[in-house]
């Protein structure tokens, strides 16, 4: 039964993530493909074929394929509105035929295209079904079961839909918030659901489903002549055999592949469409191939539901192998490691230089705690914006290392004097009894009358010309945009402090180099792939502060040798002898 009936002018669901979607890409794609593996080799290697039955007393029979290697097939290829098809006479819904087809032989000879319009039905039009049947026999061997010489074992078919019915796209919520849409373009105000009064519905209401035609058709017939044991069949491959209940032997496997057939190009079926572009396709496909596509399936299957991918993700994974070039594929593959492992050690360093560090003079306090407030809005966007649970979890944990990094960077107290317990920050004494402070309250105050003139007329600009689910989505995206164009502003204070106390030696240099080296494949990355203006920009605007970074140290070089003016010594010092200098230094001080 045909879905409920469809609003005209549905489109398919288009890609364009967000920006932070593709902090997770590479786990995804690594995931995918391990779980893939596994399970293949698992149901190859592991599987009882071959093995005695239970009782041990005789050998589990064995069962082949009917047909043979290079036998030669025709083929039909029928369209109907109706499931059961068994009209072989109507030449109407016959609309290829394709004689002497070698099975399993692989050369153009085997592999037979077809192109044409189709011109629907007004049924097909409002939702209605339509099927594709495709029939082989041997060469010389009827398909019709009504034909006289028609020989069981010599025919087989399998019957596949030509439309698809799919969730209809959730009506866009936005909307201009100041009650114009003299900024909104046509095509914005048509997805915004202008003309849909249902847009402002809860999802409480029932899924409306719209029928899409498929363009292209793919049939594969698998190469497959393995014996199986009956009792053994892989249980990957047992669901898409059929055999024949005299003999028990199987047919040759017919695969209707759907694997590269995108969303986005499957076409919207309403009373505007006129003519169908078709293209059909017979092929041969290895058994390999055919259960590696199977195997990548079900894992898209697998994370969908454990919400570790979104709707629509699988797509633009496909789209990455189908318009990629190879060689770029695998230049980004090996990149993509290098950005992980890279990452990893960063964070790694920042942990242990936060945790060692007994001294806030020449860091500033304030850049840690603007860090947090971005990761935080960060961290509320993506929750804003219905983000896979991987991201936000990995954005969370990062919200809470920039939390700590504030109680190691100021003392964090509980006042309870009040109805309600609150934090209290107050600044540290290395912080507040030296010169660091003053230049951090100094920078700070001219970069934040810069920053606030900045965030002002990108929110502004944002309310009068773009849309918005409410006035707390246009906070968060005006906040988020600030932290990808101004967010270099918040490294500004520590350049300052440096160029102040001409001395870069309290910079966790460690962690700072993973970063910089994470900040040249980012640059890699934002010439090859596609990627949103704001955070191309921000990426090279980070090359821009790390290049000062280094140009300081360069100025203010480091003797690895000496305990310096921070109590901090070479990086390979162990805790001991930090611990001395910090406690040498502090006792000077108070003498003093």
């Amino acid at each position: 039964m045909a879905p409920p009936a469809a609003v005209e002018g549905g489109d398919a669901a288009g890609g364009g993530g967000q920006p932070q979607q593709q902090q997770g890409f590479g786990q995804m794609f690594t995931g995918i493909i391990r779980v893939a593996v596994i399970y293949y080799f698992a149901s190859k290697f592991f599987s009882p074929g071959g093995k005695p039955s239970s009782s041990g007393s005789e050998p589990a029979l064995q069962i082949s394929n009917l047909f043979h290697k290079a036998e030669l097939l025709d083929m039909w290829f029928y369209v109907s509105e109706h499931e059961k098809f068994n009209d072989f006479g109507n030449e109407d819904a016959l609309i290829w035929h394709e004689s002497n087809i070698p099975y399993a032989v692989w050369g153009p000879e085997s592999t037979r295209t077809l192109s044409l319009k189709y011109h629907p039905s007004e049924a097909l039009k409002h939702n209605g079904s339509l099927y594709s049947h495709v029939f082989f026999a041997r060469s010389g061997y009827p398909a019709d079961p009504n034909d006289p010489e028609y020989q069981p074992l010599a025919a087989f078919g399998l019957t596949h839909p030509v439309v698809a019915y799919l969730p209809k796209s959730k009506a866009n919520k936005k909307k201009s918030l100041l009650g114009n849409t003299k900024g909104t373009s046509v095509d914005e105000a048509l997805s915004e659901g202008v003309e849909e009064p249902q847009g402002d519905l809860k999802d409480e209401g029932p899924v409306e489903y719209i029928s899409y035609w498929k363009p292209n058709i793919t049939i594969n017939l698998v190469d497959d002549f393995t014996k199986y044991s009956q009792r053994a069949i892989p249980p990957n491959v047992a669901p898409h055999m059929k055999f024949e209940p005299t003999t028990g032997n199987y047919y040759p496997t017919v695969f209707f592949n759907e694997f590269w057939l995108l969303r986005d190009k499957l076409i919207a079926l309403n009373d505007t469409v006129t003519e169908l572009p078709l293209h059909l396709e017979v092929a041969p496909i290895s058994m390999t191939k055919w259960q590696l596509f199977l195997q990548i399936d079900q894992s898209f299957q697998i994370h969908r539901s454990y919400g570790s991918m979104l709707e629509g993700e699988a797509d633009e994974l496909k789209r990455v192998f189908v318009e990629g070039n190879p060689y770029l594929l695998g230049i980004t593959m090996v990149v993509s490691l290098l950005h992980s492992v890279f990452d990893f050690l960063a964070f790694k360093n920042d942990i242990q230089f936060w945790n060692k560090n007994k001294s806030m003079e020449g860091l500033s306090a304030k850049s840690v705690v603007v860090s947090f407030f971005c990761q935080l809005v960060v961290f509320l966007y993506l929750l804003d914006n219905d983000t896979s649970w991987m991201i936000l979890a990995s954005s969370g944990v990062g919200c809470c290392i920039e939390f700590w990094k504030i109680g190691k960077a100021m003392h964090i107290e509980i006042d309870r004097s009040g109805a309600i317990p609150k934090l209290k920050f107050s600044d540290r004494d290395t912080y507040a009894g030296n010169k660091t402070k003053e230049y951090d309250d100094l920078a700070m105050k001219y970069l934040s009358y810069v920053l606030f003139v900045l965030v002002a007329c990108s929110s502004v600009y944002s309310l009068m010309y773009e849309t918005h689910k409410s006035w707390y989505s246009w906070i968060l995206s005006s906040l988020t945009s600030c932290v990808y164009m101004f967010g270099f502003i918040m490294m500004c204070p520590q350049l300052f402090i440096n160029y102040k106390l001409k001395s870069v030696a309290h910079m966790p240099w460690r962690q700072m180099t993973y970063k910089f080296l994470n900040t040249i494949i980012d640059d890699l990355f934002a010439f090859v792939i596609k990627m949103p203006i704001l955070h191309r920009l921000s990426v090279f605007r980070d090359d821009v502060i790390f290049l000062i970074y280094l140009y300081q140290r360069w100025a203010y070089p480091v003797d690895k040798k000496r305990v310096n003016e921070f109590g901090f010594g070479g990086e390979d010092e162990d805790e001991s002898t930090v611990a001395l200098a910090s406690t040498s230094n502090a006792e000077d001080k108070k003498t003093n």
